[in-house]
């Protein structure tokens, strides 16, 4: 296994729509893997396979004891198919690293997805992993958290924001 580097704000892939995967296979499988570690080395428990440079519809999860199912994780080809419920959260990311903010998300969803066996599955997830995994199908329609951030308190991040994208900019040649 092996650690990857994660984009940050800024780096264009990040609003890239991921595309669809066609065939699993062992491929994906290594790929995931390496995105747990990742994940795990980083610190966080949600990483989409855009926010490391593939442009795939993967992500990974996995927030351990703190939710029922809090396992590792692998979502191929996620689709959320119900939501219902609210709650209000303080979310970060690994890709805009140093800021959180407060978003209100669904509480419970269903979701359509491949496992990492090759699996089609639908399951209901709510709280933490239901965040979790909503924030990462995010990353996979180009769209990070704080865009779901209302003006005025994007307006209060922008200089953090600028900053992320002159690192982003400074990070390209080694990680592009």
């Amino acid at each position: 296994m092996a650690l990857l580097p994660v984009r940050i704000y800024g780096d264009p892939v990040l609003r890239t729509k991921s595309e669809p995967i066609r065939e699993v296979d062992d491929s994906h499988l290594s790929l995931a893997l390496d995105m747990l570690e990742t994940m795990r080395h980083e610190e966080g428990i949600g990483l989409a396979a855009v926010q490391i440079g593939r442009p795939i519809r993967m992500l990974v999860a996995d927030v351990g004891d703190r939710a029922p199912k809090g396992a590792p994780k692998i979502f191929i080809n996620p689709e959320i198919v119900e939501a219902s419920g609210e709650w209000t959260f303080d979310e970060g990311c690994l890709s805009v690293p140093g800021i959180t903010a407060e978003i209100v998300r669904p509480k419970r969803i269903r979701l359509r997805f491949t496992d990492g066996k090759g699996e089609g599955r639908e399951e209901v997830f709510d709280e933490l992993l239901a965040r979790v995994l909503q924030h990462e199908i995010d990353h996979l329609n180009g769209t990070l958290f704080v865009d779901h951030l209302e003006e005025v308190e994007r307006a209060a991040i922008w200089k953090q924001l600028l900053e992320l994208e002159k690192e982003s900019r400074r990070r390209a040649p080694a990680t592009r």
